[in-house]
């Protein structure tokens, strides 16, 4: 379910100042509702002064990439495109706690370059408040090369930045939160581009079924289904349909979260009694 705070003006605004004295900016977009808040912001106060920039790997489902072209079309902005190499960094697939780090670290190692030879001053991505309470090394890279990340400093989080959204007119403005496909691997297992295929044609195969916000965990030859705690009796209902599906995307054992999609599961730690 989509939870918006009440549109703050404050804080939007705090957002557009910081943005405005940016003076040009690169901004890392992926499509979702943060970065193309952030980008809506920048293409608002900047104009011709920011560029848009689209990363692809193995970790992003192609179809996030063309929703993400799409809506950059919408907005009329300038977008480069790259590709990023994270997954073939033995660091990446060891796939420990620190995972995100090395993401990021590909991430900016690319964009900056870019940043420099558009002539901008600065390169931002669409980190929010929110973040800050959640296991996110990667936000440590970003700091580490002063990165900016108007949202987070205006302490704009996710549900106030969907209502912005769509006070903006943002068509994306309730779009499901969505983590790279590695985000779904168990730290300790490794990262490898099979399992993200898997991962990937399993996800598609639910999302065709209806089923919006959705997570396969993938422990081996199990899949585990987070879907929203209001759709586990629809999913239980489609259990024929959902287990051959995900058979059919190379597992061998289809299993159901009864917790139902939490943000950051496979980041919780468990002890007796909880």
């Amino acid at each position: 379910m989509i939870q918006l705070d009440r549109h703050d003006s404050t804080r939007l605004e705090t957002a557009r100042g910081i943005v405005r004295d940016l003076g040009s900016v690169l901004v890392a977009y992926s499509g979702g509702v943060d970065s193309s808040l952030l980008l809506k912001l920048a293409l608002d106060e900047l104009g011709d002064g920011a560029v848009a920039v689209l990363a692809s790997s193995p970790a992003y489902p192609e179809s996030e990439q063309e929703q993400a072209r799409a809506l950059a079309r919408t907005l009329n902005a300038r977008l480069v495109q790259v590709t990023t190499n994270e997954v073939e960094l033995e660091a990446y697939q060891r796939n420990n706690p620190d995972r995100c780090f090395h993401c990021k670290e590909e991430l900016f190692d690319t964009l900056e370059p870019i940043q420099r030879d558009l002539g901008l001053a600065h390169l931002a991505y669409g980190a929010t408040a929110d973040d800050a309470g959640d296991h996110r090394p990667g936000h440590g890279s970003a700091i580490r090369r002063g990165v900016r990340f108007p949202l987070l400093e205006a302490g704009m989080g996710k549900s106030e930045i969907r209502a912005a959204a769509r006070t903006l007119g943002l068509p994306n403005w309730n779009k499901p939160s969505f983590a790279c496909l590695s985000s779904r691997i168990p730290h300790g297992t490794e990262v490898t581009v099979a399992a993200l295929r898997q991962i990937e044609a399993a996800e598609a195969a639910l999302k065709s079924l209806g089923f919006a916000q959705v997570r396969v965990r993938h422990h081996g030859d199990v899949a585990r289904i987070e879907v929203e705690p209001a759709e586990i009796e629809r999913l239980v209902a489609e259990r024929d349909r959902v287990t051959r599906f995900v058979r059919d995307a190379g597992y061998k054992f289809v299993s159901l979260d009864l917790e139902g999609y939490t943000t950051g599961s496979l980041n919780r730690t468990w002890k007796p009694g909880d």
